[in-house]
């Protein structure tokens, strides 16, 4: 269930990414003119965009969720919270939703269905040939007392 969350947390927030920057799908606001030199939508944008689609397939996890984490953090604290002190009267609900959403995946990481969980794989294969108990020094065994007597 963790990859089924994160595939959907993913898609959502990428949803938004896609909106700032593209004005995909179209807003019903109308478009925001996109300025990358901007808090929001510039970088922000960028950010939902790009973390959001590495945390849909599963890569770099950890850092993008930490990073889209923090973004919230300060999207909340710079937008949301003069409106109001609930999130439900200032509509940030959902921003305080992703940010402890993808806080969970920075220690949850990204489950068995991603990148991330391929690439560990990969590298947790054990060699082709596997090792015999005198190659290890640890397991080798001591002959020097038989060879004294």
């Amino acid at each position: 269930m963790l990859s089924v969350l994160r595939i959907v947390v993913g898609l959502l927030y990428v949803e938004h990414g896609l909106q700032k920057v593209f004005n995909f799908p179209p807003s019903a606001r109308g478009p925001v003119p996109y300025h990358f030199l901007t808090l929001s939508p510039g970088v922000a944008g960028l950010i939902e965009t790009v973390c959001g689609f590495l945390i849909l397939i599963g890569l770099f996890t950890r850092g993008a969720a930490f990073l889209s984490s923090g973004e919230m953090a300060v999207a909340y604290f710079k937008v949301h919270i003069h409106r109001s002190l609930f999130p439900i009267n200032n509509m940030g609900d959902n921003v305080v939703l992703f940010c402890f959403l993808f806080l969970y995946l920075v220690f949850a990481g990204a489950g068995p269905w991603s990148v991330d969980s391929l690439i560990g794989r990969s590298r947790a294969r054990p060699s082709e040939t596997p090792a015999r108990n005198d190659d290890i020094p640890a397991i080798r065994p001591r002959r020097d007392h038989l060879e004294a007597s």
